[in-house]
């Protein structure tokens, strides 16, 4: 047992791992994240916990746009490129093999097995460390086979972000 409950249970929560990516102009970003799920039908909506503190928030904030790159967990090597925040390595998108989304032209990282488009909605400030990003989703693409099975999770990579 551990001395704080309420963190163990919060880590027991199941969390995919993504790379987000956005647009503004020619201003390209990707971030790793995992606080992200589906909020509506219709129209087809998700939110996800942005970080206040992140680049792709400014970005999201002015170009309004953003993928979700959907990586399946043999290609976890994939995603690791943007594990370090933009002051860390600020030519991560400068090397990294992507092409434009259809229809935000957001990154498609090079690996991902499917990517969700999205059109930001919202932006909400809840008074903590991340704000909830609300998107409409436009655009899907598929790129490899795959389900919910063999999605790229937090855990798979052996890591956590909950409590």
């Amino acid at each position: 047992m551990t001395a704080d409950p309420i963190k163990q249970a919060l880590q027991r929560l199941p969390y995919g791992f993504y790379a987000i990516t956005s647009r503004n102009g020619e201003e390209v970003n990707a971030m790793v994240g995992n606080w992200l799920t589906q909020v509506s039908f219709e129209p087809r909506m998700v939110l996800f916990a942005l970080a206040q503190n992140a680049y792709t928030h400014e970005v999201v904030s002015l170009g309004h746009v953003f993928a979700i790159n959907i990586f399946n967990k043999e290609d976890s090597d994939h995603i690791k490129p943007y594990t370090k925040a933009r002051a860390k390595n600020p030519t991560k998108m400068e090397v990294a093999p992507w092409m434009p989304a259809p229809v935000t032209g957001c990154p498609i990282l090079e690996g991902a097995a499917a990517v969700i488009e999205c059109r930001m909605s919202d932006l909400i400030d809840v008074g903590g460390g991340h704000d909830l990003l609300i998107g409409e989703v436009v655009n899907a693409v598929i790129l490899k086979p795959g389900d919910e099975h063999t999605s790229l999770t937090l855990p798979h990579m052996g890591w956590n972000y909950a409590g």
